[in-house]
C-alpha cells in the first residue's frame, strides 16, 4: 500500500528545497524524493563551486588594480580545499538529516510517476495529492562527430577538478563557456573558446559580446567566433578539434558548455497526462501547474534556467498550494555572469524591443568617465553601463551593465523594469556617493526622451 502525504516534491534543488521548506513550515505532510544530492546541481556542481573558485582570483586581481596594496599570490591547493568545503564534501548526509528534523519523509533513489498523484521510487510506492517535478537540467553534449568517443567534460568535472589542464578547448561562448574559460585561464591553463555564432552572448545586447571579448583577450583567452566544430579526435594524448574551415585546435582538454536540456527521462510524467514540450521540457502555467495536482519549477519547465527562477517558481507553488495563489511573472529577471568584471543584464535587448515592435531609445555610458566610484575602485577602471527605454510611455526596457560588482546593483534596473516606473521618477532617486548606482542617473539623462 502507497504511503500517503500531502505534497511529493520530486528534486531538491534550490527549488524543491525552497518548495518542501516553505510546505513544511505550513505544516505539509511532505516527501521529498532526491537520486543524488539534496542541494541539486547548483549546490555540487554548478552556481556554489563555480563562484567560489572565481573569487579568488577575481581577489587577486582587485589588489594588482587597487592602490597601494600588493603581494596576493593564488594557492590552488587552498582553493580545492575550501571548494570542497563549500559542496559538503559531495555528502549530503547533514541535508538528510535536516530535512528529517523538519518533519519530512526523505526518500532517496529515482522517481517515476504511475498516475496521478503516485509515485514510485525504485519499488517503494508514495501517493500524494500535490506532487512537485522539480528535476532540473542536465548538460548537452554539442552534436560534433567524435564527441562521444572522445569525451567531454561538463560543468561537473570543469567544477570538482583537482588538476588545471595545460590546455582547454571550450565549446561554448556564452555564461558557462566565459565563466569556467576565464577562471582557468587565471590559473595558468592556455584557454580556447569556440563558439559557433557570430559574437559571444549571442543572447544579449551585441555590445556586451564585444566588452567580454575584449575582457577574455586582455586576460590571455583565445576566443574564436562564427566557426562550426566539424570533428573531434585523439592524437596521441591531444584532444583535436576540426573546424569547418579546416583549421585545427589542440588541447588536453574538451569542455563542453553548449546548453541544457530539461531532465524529464524516465519520470513517466505521460502517466499523469503530461505531453513534453519540444525539448522536453515540462509545460506549465502561469501558477506552474502542469496538470491537476501537478507542478514543475525550475530548468525542468524550460522557462529560464536560473537558480533563482526556481526559487521564484517554488514560492508561487508551494503559495498556491496553501490557498493563496499568485501568478508567475518573468519580466525584470536579472541575469548574470560571475565573470571578472561582471556582467549583468535584465528585461529586453534591443533586438528583442524591435521583434515586439517596441519603440526605443538607448544611451550607453563609460561609467570611468561619468562617476566617481570606478576611480576610489581600482587604478585602471572599467566598465559600462546601457539602457533602453520606450520613448512614448517613457519607462526602462532593459539594461546591461560590465562592471565591479554589476550582479550587486542590477536589481535597481530590475526593479525599474518590472514594475515599468517611469524614467522621470527614476531620475529624481538620490544615489549614494560614491556608488556604481549613480551610474542609472547619468545614464538615464543620456536618453532621447
Amino acid at each position: 500500500m502507497a504511503e500517503q502525504f500531502d505534497v511529493i516534491v520530486i528534486g531538491m534543488g534550490p527549488g524543491g528545497e525552497v518548495a518542501a521548506s516553505r510546505l513544511l513550515k505550513a505544516g505539509k505532510r511532505v516527501a521529498v524524493v532526491e537520486r543524488e544530492l539534496i542541494g541539486g546541481e547548483c549546490a555540487y556542481w554548478g552556481c556554489i563551486p563555480s563562484k567560489t573558485l572565481l573569487r579568488p582570483p577575481e581577489a587577486r586581481g582587485g589588489v594588482e588594480r587597487a592602490a597601494g596594496v600588493g603581494g596576493a599570490e593564488l594557492d590552488w591547493a587552498d582553493t580545492c580545499d575550501y571548494r570542497d568545503y563549500m559542496i559538503r564534501h559531495l555528502d549530503d548526509t547533514a541535508q538528510v538529516a535536516g530535512y528529517e528534523k523538519q518533519g519530512a519523509t526523505v526518500v532517496k533513489g529515482a522517481a517515476r510517476l504511475t498516475g496521478p498523484g503516485t509515485v514510485d521510487v525504485e519499488g517503494r510506492e508514495l501517493s500524494a495529492e500535490h506532487v512537485v517535478v522539480a528535476t532540473g537540467s542536465e548538460p548537452v553534449l554539442p552534436p560534433i562527430d567524435g564527441v562521444e568517443e572522445v569525451g567531454a567534460w561538463t560543468n561537473r568535472e570543469a567544477t570538482t577538478l583537482r588538476e588545471i589542464p595545460r590546455r582547454v578547448l571550450m565549446l561554448g561562448g556564452s555564461a558557462v563557456g566565459i565563466e569556467l574559460g576565464q577562471f582557468l585561464r587565471r590559473y595558468g591553463a592556455d584557454v580556447t573558446i569556440v563558439e559557433v555564432a557570430p559574437r559571444l552572448l549571442g543572447r544579449e545586447d551585441p555590445r556586451l559580446g564585444e566588452l567580454v571579448g575584449d575582457h577574455l583577450a586582455r586576460d590571455g583567452v583565445h576566443v574564436h567566433t562564427a566557426v562550426t566544430p566539424k570533428r573531434v579526435r585523439r592524437a596521441g594524448q591531444e584532444t583535436v578539434l576540426e573546424l569547418e574551415d579546416g583549421a585545427e585546435l589542440r588541447g588536453d582538454v574538451l569542455i563542453a558548455g553548449t546548453g541544457r536540456r530539461p531532465r524529464t527521462e524516465g519520470l513517466g510524467l505521460e502517466a499523469a497526462g503530461v505531453e513534453l514540450g519540444a525539448k522536453g521540457a515540462v509545460p506549465v502555467d502561469e501558477h506552474c501547474r502542469a496538470a491537476e495536482g501537478l507542478w514543475a519549477i525550475g530548468d525542468v519547465t524550460g522557462t529560464m534556467q536560473f537558480t533563482h527562477v526556481a526559487m521564484y517558481q517554488a514560492r508561487i507553488v508551494a503559495d498556491t498550494i496553501l490557498g493563496k495563489p499568485r501568478r508567475a511573472r518573468y519580466d525584470g529577471i536579472p541575469r548574470v555572469i560571475f565573470s571578472d568584471p561582471e556582467v549583468a543584464a535584465v528585461g529586453l535587448t534591443t533586438e528583442e524591443a524591435g521583434q515586439q515592435g517596441l519603440p526605443v531609445v538607448s544611451a550607453e555610458i563609460d561609467l570611468s568617465h561619468t562617476i566617481a566610484r570606478p576611480w576610489t575602485y581600482e587604478r585602471e577602471p572599467r566598465g559600462y553601463l546601457g539602457l533602453l527605454a520606450d520613448p512614448e510611455r517613457r519607462v526602462l526596457l532593459g539594461a546591461w551593465a560590465i562592471a565591479p560588482q554589476a550582479s550587486e546593483w542590477i536589481h535597481q534596473a530590475a526593479l525599474a523594469v518590472r514594475e515599468q516606473i517611469p524614467v522621470d521618477r527614476l531620475l529624481d532617486q538620490v544615489a549614494q556617493f560614491p556608488t556604481y548606482t549613480e551610474g542609472y542617473l547619468k545614464a538615464m539623462e543620456e536618453l532621447e526622451l
